[in-house]
């Protein structure tokens, strides 16, 4: 790590107080004169360090700048190996870790970013993603403990550790619309979207990218037209190191899910926190749509379904829409 990274993962680390300057130095093994140097670079990035006389250094309280560093601080002892890579922007942290995937790379390499300039949702749909306002986050699985079954649990497990962290890190309890989408106060505040890789001739699973997408605060200027009656923020207004502890709390308890599968520790909230169960919905597979009465979640994390038809249907993918009133859509 450059002398600057190194300074932020200090400062990181004892955002709380003063660093002074000689203390710095020493932890560092460098000079004075580079830390001031990494200081300005620091400062020039956009991090708010405040400087004090006969003190040294320190982050400002209210900074809320993802890095790798902060997110890293956040991570369980035991999750502390996951690689972590923080982007100014990105086209798509999925592509990005596919393409890691696809070069070798190996499981827990986690790649977050600022901004997305080509970011993706289901369906194909594109999923906005403006600058510093935002948590996009990708990570790339191995998943050779996990059957192709349970392979599809990933998803709910990805929900709700999302779900857990915003509990965590805000106090407010999300609702999962089947699959993946995380809403608050009747507005989409959080996209998943998980891509598997398949090996051609043993169809077994190799990877498994997992990227959440999270509206942390509400994005200068408005959601866009089309998104503007659907979508939402988490929180008002910025939250003092809200990004990396949102990142830090999913991370863990989503790396708790996956190292346990046999637990299935998450089915319990996925179910209970499940807007779609026992209402009316419409179910869109292959351009056609159906009604049906939302039953229940089976252990596999299908949604079981009873179609105007009278058949029931376990559903394991697909498409739902929910009549919802506005307080819990």
């Amino acid at each position: 790590m450059t002398t600057k990274e190194r300074l932020l993962a200090l400062l990181e680390e004892g955002r709380d107080r003063y660093i002074s300057g000689e203390e710095i130095a020493k932890a560092l093994q460098v000079s004075r004169a580079a830390v001031w140097k990494a200081v300005q670079a620091l400062r020039a990035e956009g991090y708010p360090v405040d400087a004090g006389t006969n003190k040294g250094y320190r982050l400002s309280q209210a900074c809320d700048i993802l890095s790798a560093q902060g997110v890293g601080k956040y991570l369980k002892p035991e999750y502390r190996n996951l690689e972590v890579t923080v982007l100014p922007t990105v086209p798509s942290t999925n592509a990005r870790v596919r393409q890691l995937a696809s070069e070798g790379a190996e499981e827990g390499r986690v790649v977050i970013a600022r901004e997305q300039t080509a970011g993706r949702g289901r369906m194909g749909r594109t999923f906005f993603s403006p600058p510093d306002t935002g948590l996009y986050l990708s990570l790339l699985l191995r998943p050779t403990e996990w059957s192709a079954r349970q392979a599809a649990c990933l998803t709910a497990a990805a929900a709700v550790a999302m779900g857990r962290a915003m509990e965590q890190v805000t106090g407010q309890t999300p609702g999962i619309k089947w699959v993946n989408d995380l809403f608050l106060r009747g507005r989409k505040v959080c996209g998943i979207l998980t891509e598997a890789s398949l090996g051609l001739e043993t169809g077994v699973l190799e990877s498994m990218v997992v990227g959440v997408g999270v509206n942390l605060y509400p994005p200068e200027g408005g959601f866009p037209k089309e998104l503007d009656a659907i979508a939402g923020s988490l929180l008002e207004r910025p939250l003092p190191d809200g990004k990396n502890r949102l990142a830090g709390a999913f991370l863990n308890a989503f790396w708790d899910f996956y190292t346990h599968p046999e637990e299935k520790a998450y089915l319990e909230d996925y179910r209970r926190w499940n807007l779609a169960v026992g209402r009316e919905i419409t179910v869109l597979s292959g351009g056609r749509e159906e009604r049906a009465y939302a039953q229940g979640i089976d252990d596999d994390c299908r949604l079981l379904v009873r179609c105007e038809s009278g058949e029931t249907k376990a559903l394991s993918y697909g498409e739902i829409t929910v009549c919802l009133p506005r307080e819990d859509k």
